[in-house]
């Protein structure tokens, strides 16, 4: 294993990669299937060099131990199904996991998190086909904890009382703000029959009390707790309160669609994509001469996650891979595709990704490996 002697305070860690690509990727928005995180190595240990890959191959593995890079981030997992045996004499992952792990290189995968982040795979390679007005195919789990927005009634001498009783029991924190909410000024009434006690004005008489609406979220675990304490400091022997769920706002998810610039064919849409990937082995489904309106983009293979949303002519599907009955149902729908290569279509997402995680770490040294390279090659 690599020595640790001189390590200085303050230094980066792996840990901190990890917290990096979790704002970047959350691992929360990846496919139930798909194993990623990190997956080997130690998270206190050094991180100054990263190394981006799309796959951990022997010959990637080796360029990280001679850049003496402390971490390999690849897009496909090294590790993903269950690890029976990892060793030196295997000719694919295994032997390339091996080596690095010999090295005290560490390992990381963002896979299906990096798809369906904002700024990640599938943005990147939408940014390319020029859309706009750009949305997920299919949304993914907010990361964060399910809120509420809980509104309440209180007379303005109680209200700033009220308002700190419920931001120290966790109300009010919207990101990285806190004690947040919103008020109103109104009227409030209430008769309170013989059996009430009421903490303000009198039984059996119609009341009016100047009041403040008070609005604030709460993460759905600290109800109760938020509960209790409005109760508690409120000055009514009822207070009243709505709760309504909030619903976070769709801006992650597998897949995109979006609107292509008037008078975009199929065969200028491949042809421009071949010349900002850099992939030599691009090919279409459908007449190149065939006018597209609407990209569907998924990057990597495509399988069924564009069919349900494909309208037909004037739909292009966007993608690495396709299969050969796939492209049939496309053509029998009057739509077309463009297949970039599998490697191709996911590759220029590393670019933007070593881009916002050398700026997320000041000194941290990123580079893309040279040896990830695509397993295709034009004939």
């Amino acid at each position: 294993m690599r020595s640790r002697a001189g390590e200085s305070r303050g230094e980066r860690k792996i840990r901190d990669v990890v917290g990096a690509m979790t704002r970047i990727a959350p691992p929360l928005l990846a496919q139930a299937w798909d194993n990623v995180g990190l997956l080997a190595g130690d998270p206190s240990a050094p991180a100054r060099r990263v190394l981006l890959c799309i796959d951990l191959t022997p010959g990637v593995a080796t360029e990280a131990v001679r850049a003496r890079a402390d971490l390999v981030l690849a897009y496909h997992p090294p590790i993903f199904k269950p690890v029976r045996r990892i060793v030196a004499d295997s000719d694919g992952t295994d032997a390339a996991v091996l080596t690095c792990l010999r090295a005290g290189v560490s390992l990381y995968a963002t896979h299906t998190a990096l798809d369906a982040a904002p700024g990640g795979t599938n943005d990147v390679l939408a940014e390319l086909c020029g859309l706009t007005d750009v949305h997920p195919l299919e949304s993914a789990a907010a990361p964060g904890e399910p809120q509420v927005k809980l509104v309440t009634f209180v007379p303005r001498e109680a209200l700033e009382k009220v308002a700190e009783a419920l931001f120290d029991a966790g109300a009010g924190r919207i990101g990285e703000y806190a004690r947040c909410s919103f008020r109103i000024e109104g009227e409030g009434t209430f008769f309170g029959s013989e059996q009430t006690r009421p903490r303000v004005g009198e039984r059996m008489r119609l009341e009016r009390v100047a009041e403040t609406r008070l609005e604030v979220v709460v993460p759905r675990s600290k109800l109760p707790q938020a509960a209790s304490a409005l109760r508690a400091s409120h000055p009514y022997e009822e207070p009243a309160f709505d709760l309504y769920p909030l619903e976070r706002p769709v801006t992650a998810g597998i897949g995109r669609t979006g609107s292509l610039p008037r008078g975009t064919t199929v065969a200028a849409l491949a042809g421009r994509l071949a010349k900002r990937t850099g992939s030599r082995v691009v090919q279409h489904v459908g007449r190149g001469t065939r006018p597209v309106r609407r990209a569907i983009v998924v990057a990597g293979s495509a399988g069924d996650l564009p069919f349900p949303h494909l309208r037909g002519e004037g739909d292009v599907i966007v993608t690495g891979e396709m299969r050969h009955h796939d492209a049939l149902t496309v053509v029998r729908r009057g739509a077309a595709a463009i297949l970039l290569g599998h490697w191709e279509s996911e590759r220029p997402a590393l670019a933007l990704l070593s881009t916002r995680l050398a700026a997320a770490l000041p000194g941290l040294v990123v580079k893309i490996s040279r040896a990830d390279v695509s397993p295709l090659e034009p004939a």
